[in-house]
This record gives structure tokens, C-alpha cells and sequence, in this order.
């Protein structure tokens, strides 16, 4: 093993390689003579033969080894050409042999056979220990450099998940995994799957097995464990460079990829969300082999929206977006991850009439989800007729087209504050839910012919959306700070894009039509604390080396959210994350003219005129840090 490790660490030296040859010249004479000795009978074979024939040998071999100083040859290196003075020692060695024997006179034709198989057995043993020397420290060499391109890992935690963790990385090109880690005030040391359990209490503990261990990172198999170490071991990794990965969520690998492959942790694995199960093989059902259209297809609702769908067995996906690049972007994820779906880009804007007719009489789509809108509350308070024309009138459009065409299905994708909404875009999108569902009702009261089923589904902020607050403050933060973050106290109710698209599916699902679903959205986060999460992660100090300035509430910006699950306000279903809303319902000829009298509005610009127009179909919209609180 010694000699393995020199091999591999260092160069033999040189009198190690002499001494190993000349036990090597020996053995091979004899194995030749007790050879020969066996196949002959040698009448000569004496101890005067054995001793005049290996005292020549052990002679001729140190000094033939001194003279052509083999041994200054490096192993690792050796080449054919360096095959030859091995070749000159054997030969010289059996041929002063031959010579003694022929002094003493104790020559034969068995003593020449001998000689020749000595010669040939030395060279085979020279060449042979350094041919297997060479192999062996390729292999060592190879054992080694797969280990430093692997990263050191330990996995958290011993549940059920994390072993199943282990097994599955046991032949990762990637991942050297060490062991299990556990936070526990018992010191004992136990195996597990055959790797060591790390017990550790306090940061001391930690210095001396990542030290000790050379850890490049600790892998994270629930979000749970994740979650309940975000204060503690996830800020010791991050202050001392150790990355800190988890085992992705089944609804976050595209199809074909593997969930062999762990992401670094984020901000939206702490957050502490049960994971939502949904009625997948009813939602499978309910659109394979259907057309689908996704209006904002290439947004952050609507891409997921997409993603799923292109699982489901759908026959045509079509994707509507007015962003030439985004939707670019997202044709070129479709053609890599899902090569055997069927799916048309098109450009186009909920706006304009004669675009959306184009595309249903030339598809004919039987679902439609509606994700395009205007959805930033600052920009729309500044810009309301933009909003009323895109969240209101666009949908109008939408609506209208589904009905004209006999789309099965339009669900249309709301938001949290258009509940009691304190700002333009809240308003405007309760508008759209207000026309939506009286259409609908006028279906069902046979005021309109048709047969669409309208659904409407309602959710608050999505977890690392386009222009959200996760990814301004990860720039924030890229460029050294500080993090802007509007007030100490803000409270926000977040989910991850991928459990509100499973929702909205679950919801399209589950509806008869004509119902506005709203999704429990968990415990409210604070924005404070989840800048200063963000922060720590980044492996800074909050405060220190990445300052956190408050700015101040935006225009139409409260503090707290509304809980849209509260069970004053709605009606349970069979899922318990989704509820309905109970809300008034509004005639449709009125919801109608409101429709265009706003849209008229909003295209002549007339601000105070729409917006106080707004206010009185909407009673509830009260503006806060607003100039149009003057209109309530």
C-alpha cells in the first residue's frame, strides 16, 4: 500500500527501484533452474552448480543495474525505447552466467536452457512490475480525479428521502456523497446505508467536519429540512462559502430530465409551503388530445401553464403573446424539452379584435386560458388607461371569441387584489371578472346562445415572476446593494409559479362554470424578512455588507394583503386549497356597457373621468397612496 501511495504521490526513489530489481533478476533465475530442474534430468544440478550460478547472477545483476542505472528511469513515463537496457541487462546477465559455467566446467545444453530462461523470465519481470506499476497509478489517478471533479457532499438529515437521496446519487458524475448530517445534541457516531451520521450541535462541531471532510456542500432532500435550518446551518454555509443544494420538486424537471440533479437553494424553498397534490390523471383526462390556447403565453403564469399543459397529451398548444422575445425564448425551451409537441408561436394582442379572430377561426381552440394582462400596480396607477383597456377590454375580447366559436372552456387568471382593490390594476381586473361571469350567467339564463363555461381563478403574488420582488432583489444584491424595500411592516402572501398553475388546472378541472375560485395561499411573508433571507443566502450580512434602505409605500400599495380563502367570504370544494368566492353578480347588459363605456373612456385618456367611473361599478375600490383617493 506504501509503495501504491509513493507511486501515486511522489517518484519512487531510486534505491527502492534497485533493490526491487535485483530481488527480481534473483527470481527469475530461480525459477528458471527449479523449472528446467522439474522438465530435465540435470545430472550436474549440485550446490556447486547453485551457488556458481547464483552468485554470478546476484553479481552480474547489481553490477549491470549500477552501469546501465535502470533505476533512474521514471516509471510513470517509460517508453519503448527505454525497453532496451533492459533487454542489454538480461542478456548481459545470462551470458557472463554461461561464461562462469564454462570456467567451472559445469556446462551443459540444460545449463544453456537455463541461461535462456532466465534471460527471457528477467526481462518479463522488469518490464512486467512497471507495466503493472503503470496501470495501477492510471487507476488511482483516475479514482482521484473523479473525486476532485465531484462535489464533497453531505446529505441532511436521515428521513426516508434523504436515504432515498443517497441511493440515487450513488453513481453521480457530479456528486461524491460522504454521509448523512444531523442537527443533535447526541455525539454518538452509527452508520446508515453504510456511510458515517455526522451529529453536530454548534458551529465548532461543523468547523471541524467540513475541515476534516474537505465539504463542498450539504444537500438539502425536503424543503422542510431546508426550512428549519434557514437561520442557522444554511447562514453558516453561506458565510464559509459552502453551497447549500436540494433535491428539485417533481412539478420543477421537465419531461425526460432527471431529478438526479440538485439546484442551489433559494428563497422560495424556505417559505414553508405544504406541497399542494392535485387530481392528475382527472386533469389528463380532462385535456388530452384538446386544442389550447394560452393568452400571455410566454409570461410567467402562462409559460408554466404551458409547460404543464405540453404533458398532458393536448393535441395543439397555441401560445398568443405581444413579446416578440419572450415568446422567441419560450419557443426555443418547447423545441428542446418537449420535441413531440405540436404548438403554434403567434404574435398578437388581446386588444385587437380582428388578430384574436384570426386565431380561433384558424384553430379553433376548445380551452382557452386567459394570463394576458398588465399586472404591476405602481405602473398601472400611473398608466390606468393602459390597464383598463388590456385587463378589461382585452378580456372582453377573449370572452367574447370563446363564445363565438363554442370554446368548451375560458379560464381566466385573476388576481388577489382585485379583491377590495385599492388601485387601478385591482380594479380593473375585478372589471374582467365582472364581465366574465356575467356572460356566463347570461348563458345559463339563455339571455346569450352559447356554450362556454367561464371560470375564473384568483391567487396573490407568484414566487420569482417577471419584474416581482425576488428578482429585483437578487440584482439588488448582485450589485452590492442596498435593498430597496417599501416599508418594515409589508406583508405579502406568496406561491410558487408551478402549485398556482397545478391550482388553476385543478380549478379548470373541477368547474361547472360561471365560479371564481380563490386558492389558499399559506401563512403571509414579510418582505423584510425575506430580503434578509435573500441576503444571508447570498452569503452576506444583512445589514453590514448589504444595507436595506425602506423607500415608502408606491402609489395604490397597502401593507396587508386580503386573505381570499376566508371562510366568511367563500364556499369549500373537495380540495382543500381551493375555495369559491362568494361575491355579487352583476346583470350582463349592465356589465356589458360598463365594458364600453370604460374602454371608450380609456381611449379618449380621460383619466378622472374613468377612474371615477370605475369606482361607482366597483363600490368596494377605495384608492390608498393615491391621487385618486380625492374620487372615493
Amino acid at each position: 500500500m506504501n509503495l501504491i501511495a509513493s507511486l501515486k504521490n511522489s517518484y519512487l526513489r531510486g534505491e527502492l527501484i534497485f533493490a526491487l530489481d535485483t530481488v527480481l533478476s534473483l527470481m527469475a533465475s530461480l525459477l528458471a533452474i527449479f523449472g528446467v530442474s522439474r522438465l530435465v534430468v540435470v545430472s550436474f544440478y549440485s550446490t556447486r552448480f547453485l551457488l556458481v550460478y547464483l552468485s554470478v547472477a546476484v553479481v552480474a545483476t547489481l553490477a549491470l543495474f549500477l552501469l546501465a542505472r535502470t533505476f533512474r528511469i521514471i516509471i510513470r513515463h517509460l517508453s519503448v525505447r527505454d525497453v532496451i537496457p533492459f533487454a542489454l541487462v538480461a542478456i548481459a546477465k545470462c551470458v557472463l552466467v554461461v561464461l562462469a559455467l564454462l570456467a567451472f566446467g559445469i556446462y551443459s545444453k540444460a545449463a544453456l536452457l537455463i541461461a535462456v530462461i532466465d534471460l527471457l523470465l528477467t526481462l518479463a519481470l522488469l518490464l512486467g512490475i512497471r507495466v503493472c506499476m503503470i496501470l495501477v497509478y492510471d487507476a488511482i489517478s483516475r479514482k482521484q480525479q473523479d473525486r476532485y471533479n465531484k462535489q464533497q457532499v453531505l446529505v441532511y438529515g436521515t428521513s426516508d428521502k434523504s436515504v432515498a437521496t443517497i441511493k440515487r446519487l450513488q453513481h453521480s458524475t457530479h456528486y461524491q456523497v460522504n454521509g448523512f448530517i444531523e442537527r443533535s445534541e447526541n455525539n454518538r457516531k452509527y452508520l446508515l446505508e453504510r456511510l458515517p451520521v455526522y451529529c453536530f450541535s454548534d458551529d465548532s462541531k461543523l468547523d471541524h467536519l467540513i475541515l476534516d471532510k474537505k465539504i463542498d456542500a450539504i444537500l438539502f432532500a425536503r424543503d422542510t429540512d431546508a426550512q428549519s435550518e434557514a437561520d442557522r446551518l444554511l447562514a453558516y454555509c453561506s458565510k464559509y462559502g459552502i453551497k447549500t443544494l436540494i433535491v428539485p420538486n417533481v412539478d420543477e424537471v421537465a419531461e425526460g430530465e432527471s431529478l438526479l440533479h440538485p439546484r442551489d437553494v433559494k428563497v422560495e424553498d424556505l417559505l414553508g409551503r405544504k406541497e399542494i397534490a392535485i387530481s392528475l390523471n382527472e386533469i389528463k383526462a380532462n385535456f388530452h388530445g384538446k386544442v389550447v390556447l394560452v393568452t400571455g403565453a410566454a409570461g410567467s403564469i402562462g409559460s408554466e401553464l404551458v409547460r404543464q399543459l405540453a404533458t398532458f397529451g393536448v393535441q395543439k398548444i397555441v401560445l398568443f403573446d405581444n413579446g416578440e422575445t419572450a415568446l422567441h425564448n419560450l419557443r426555443l425551451e418547447l423545441e428542446d424539452k418537449f420535441r413531440d409537441l405540436d404548438f403554434v408561436p403567434v404574435i398578437g394582442d388581446v386588444r385587437y379584435v380582428q388578430r384574436l379572430d384570426y386565431v380561433f377561426r384558424t384553430w379553433h381552440p376548445q380551452v382557452v386560458f386567459h394570463a394576458a394582462a398588465y399586472k404591476h400596480v405602481p405602473l398601472m396607477e400611473e398608466n390606468p388607461c393602459e390597464a383598463v383597456l388590456v385587463n378589461l377590454y382585452g378580456t372582453k375580447n377573449v370572452a367574447d371569441k370563446c363564445l363565438e366559436y363554442g370554446v368548451e372552456k375560458m379560464v381566466m387568471i385573476s388576481t388577489d387584489k382585485a379583491v377590495n382593490p385599492t388601485n387601478v390594476m385591482g380594479c380593473s381586473k375585478r372589471l374582467a371578472e365582472i364581465y366574465v361571469q356575467s356572460l356566463g350567467l347570461a348563458i345559463e339564463k339563455g339571455e346569450r346562445q352559447g356554450r362556454t363555461k367561464f371560470v375564473t381563478t384568483r391567487f396573490g403574488n407568484v414566487l420569482g415572476s417577471n419584474g416581482s420582488v425576488i428578482p429585483r432583489f437578487r440584482d439588488q444584491i448582485a450589485k452590492g446593494g442596498p435593498v430597496t424595500v417599501t416599508h418594515p411592516d409589508i406583508c405579502r402572501f406568496f406561491m410558487t409559479i408551478p402549485e398556482a398553475c397545478r391550482l388553476v388546472m385543478e380549478a379548470a378541472t373541477m368547474s361547472n362554470g360561471n365560479q371564481i375560485f380563490v386558492f389558499d395561499m399559506g401563512e403571509p411573508v414579510k418582505i423584510d424578512l425575506l430580503a434578509r433571507r435573500m441576503i444571508t443566502l447570498a452569503g452576506f450580512t444583512p445589514g453590514k455588507e448589504i444595507k436595506i434602505e425602506y423607500t415608502g409605500l408606491r402609489p395604490g400599495e397597502k401593507l396587508y394583503e386580503e386573505v381570499l380563502s376566508d371562510k366568511e367570504n367563500t364556499l369549500p370544494t373537495f380540495h382543500e386549497r381551493i375555495r369559491i368566492a362568494k361575491v355579487r353578480e352583476y346583470d350582463y347588459a349592465n356589465a356589458s356597457k360598463a365594458a364600453d363605456d370604460l374602454t371608450d373612456l380609456a381611449r379618449k385618456v380621460e383619466i378622472i373621468d374613468m377612474v371615477r367611473y370605475m369606482k361607482r361599478i366597483v363600490p368596494e375600490y377605495k384608492s390608498e397612496n393615491s391621487k385618486f383617493k380625492e374620487l372615493d
